[in-house]
């Protein structure tokens, strides 16, 4: 399997993990200040990914180099974090995943600034598809649903964390200077706490966390595991292989995944025709991993995977 096809099945997961984020969010954010559980979660991720570095040998003075790109990355993806669950207060989990879709656009607008990477009319059909079928599945097809909809307070608040969001997949890209996945991830986990002890200083000393319920750890141990650790890895792996705009293009299957875990937390099930959006997602996807000739960082022409 070449490296490509590596990254393309290390967005799939991550779509599915990122994903279990919005439903527990929901649960959780109420309980919760939304700073206070981003640096906890940042705190148990560290953990995670340091053990990892330290297994594998990675841990040494001669990979700390330039601690300012950790810094960055790291307060730029915690902002994204903080503000996710700041919406999430008020945004119902399949209407956050609805803003969410728009991380891929945002992305390649990003990608084409920081690294010159040309979204061809292809990707770009291939992104609109995904769009539609996404937006097929958080409506749950329904038109008349799509037509009354209203941006609430917490979509907009979620929307400035995705621009975050998009920012970050091509800053991984320009800013790695071949360390790997996990060692890159675990630095990023280290710069993004230490921005969020600031953030969070005040939540951390009061709060009862005797009083918080059970929902609330259970989020927090998902999110700083799955949600945190893994995707960081399976993020910042992929975008090292694939164009910041095809990375991204996983995102249309997460309002998928998302029913699908409401489905499992006993939220219900959507209608039949939903499916047809699923499909659309699908076949997205499907346009999107084909190979075509697209601009690189360099700006000159170049394979993309």
């Amino acid at each position: 399997m070449n490296d490509a096809l590596r990254g393309h099945g290390a967005m799939l997961l991550f779509s599915m993990l990122v994903a279990g984020s919005f439903s527990l969010g929901a649960l959780a954010s109420p309980f919760i200040a939304p700073e206070l559980v981003t640096v906890l979660r940042f705190g148990i991720a560290t953990l995670v990914l340091g053990a990892l570095c330290g297994f594998r040998g990675e841990l040494k003075a001669e990979n700390v180099t330039a601690v300012w790109r950790y810094v960055l990355l790291g307060g730029v993806f915690a902002t994204y974090f903080v503000l996710m669950f700041a919406g999430l207060k008020t945004a119902p989990a399949v209407s956050a995943a609805a803003v969410f879709t728009l991380t891929p656009i945002l992305t390649a607008l990003a990608s084409y600034v920081l690294l010159r990477q040309i979204t061809t009319p292809r990707i770009a059909g291939g992104l609109a598809i995904g769009a539609l079928g996404a937006l097929w599945v958080i409506f749950r097809a329904d038109w008349s649903a799509f037509m009354l909809f209203e941006v609430g307070k917490g979509e907009i608040i979620y929307f400035w964390g995705c621009i975050c969001h998009a920012i970050y997949i091509p800053l991984v890209r320009l800013l790695n200077r071949g360390e790997s996945a996990i060692l890159f991830s675990f630095g990023t986990t280290i710069g993004g706490i230490l921005v969020l002890l600031v953030w969070s200083w005040s939540a951390l000393w009061s709060t009862d966390y005797a009083a918080l319920p059970n929902i609330v750890w259970i989020t927090i141990l998902y999110v700083s595991i799955f949600a945190t650790a893994a995707t960081f890895v399976l993020g910042q792996f992929a975008s090292l292989r694939l164009p910041g705009a095809k990375v991204m293009a996983y995102t249309y299957l997460i309002p998928s995944w998302v029913i699908l875990w409401e489905i499992a937390l006993g939220h219900g099930a959507p209608r039949g025709l939903i499916l047809g959006g699923v499909g659309l997602t699908m076949f997205a996807l499907v346009v999107l991993l084909k190979h075509e000739e697209t601009g690189g960082r360099d700006g000159r022409l170049s394979k993309a995977n």
